[in-house]
């Protein structure tokens, strides 16, 4: 998998920088993706300090904003850079508010802005192939009982927003099922392959809005972010999984996603995202 070049989403920290990490590590070519430019600046410098590998990029992507999901890949398509694999790792759970579009901020960010980054670079994926996407889920998506297309054009009204994270990770897998049905005629050597996975319970960034006497105590048994990188790796890089497009990952090994997960749920959902973000693939 030498010179293989990967583009992970919210990368400056946590889970995302742990993949991209040991990514560089294997002597990948790298981009990182950040919203802020001090921040992702500090991330490509300690990617390269700790492997050794110079070719770390970063973009400023903010998922919150589908105009900046559109500036980021028209950053990364105009010189011609091969993508061989996508990781839509970016995510935030306990949001409040709405995106700058009107979208619920955790489905905005957690599904919405990942279907357009995902859209706008598939054809280069295709050119690149094999390649492979894959989008960090969570098993919170058993959680959700369906897709309430109303309900993501509002803020949240729970307290927690934990109905809203499990909503926006039920989208993660319908998305990642949907995009390999789209893809079905793709082979393994020549095509466009989707995973989606659980990462486990990890001590990561998410958790930075509890407060502080209380999250060590929350956080304390959780797995490390290099733990809970481990999944997203094997499905960027194993032929194990190369034949098994659609398919959800928990602890590197195939599991059954919810049955809320249906295929005509993941059409619709792709068919109302797809209206959503036409504006933005001009």
């Amino acid at each position: 998998m030498d010179a293989r070049t990967v583009l992970v989403t919210g990368a400056n920290t946590g889970i995302g920088l742990a993949t991209a990490r040991a990514l560089a590590g294997q002597g990948w070519r790298v981009w990182v993706t950040a919203r802020s430019e001090s921040k992702g600046a500090a991330a490509v410098a300690s990617i390269k300090a700790a492997t050794g590998n110079d070719a770390v990029f970063l973009l400023l992507l903010d998922l919150s904003d589908l105009g900046s999901v559109r500036d980021c890949a028209r950053s990364f398509l105009e010189p011609y850079e091969a993508l061989h694999v996508l990781i839509n790792n970016a995510g935030v759970g306990g949001a409040r508010g709405v995106t700058k579009q009107g979208f619920e901020m955790t489905f905005g960010v957690n599904h919405l802005g990942h279907f357009l980054l995902t859209q706008l670079l598939l054809d280069r994926l295709r050119d690149s192939a094999p390649a492979r996407v894959v989008t960090v889920a969570s098993d919170a998506h058993y959680n959700a009982r369906g897709v309430d297309f109303e309900a993501v054009r509002r803020p949240a009204r729970g307290i927690t927003g934990l109905g809203e994270y499990a909503v926006s990770k039920l989208c993660n897998v319908l998305f990642a099922q949907e995009l390999a049905r789209r893809t079905a005629g793709e082979t393994a050597e020549s095509g466009v392959h989707s995973y989606a996975l659980h990462p486990g319970v990890v001590a990561s960034d998410i958790w930075r809005r509890v407060p502080w006497p209380v999250r060590p105590l929350v956080t304390r048994r959780m797995l490390t972010v290099e733990q809970g990188a481990q999944t997203s790796l094997y499905c960027a890089t194993s032929p194990e999984v190369a034949p098994d497009s659609g398919r959800f990952y928990d602890k590197c090994a195939p599991r059954e996603p919810s049955p809320v997960a249906t295929p005509e749920l993941a059409g619709a959902l792709w068919t109302q995202s797809a209206e959503w973000t036409a504006p933005y693939l001009a």
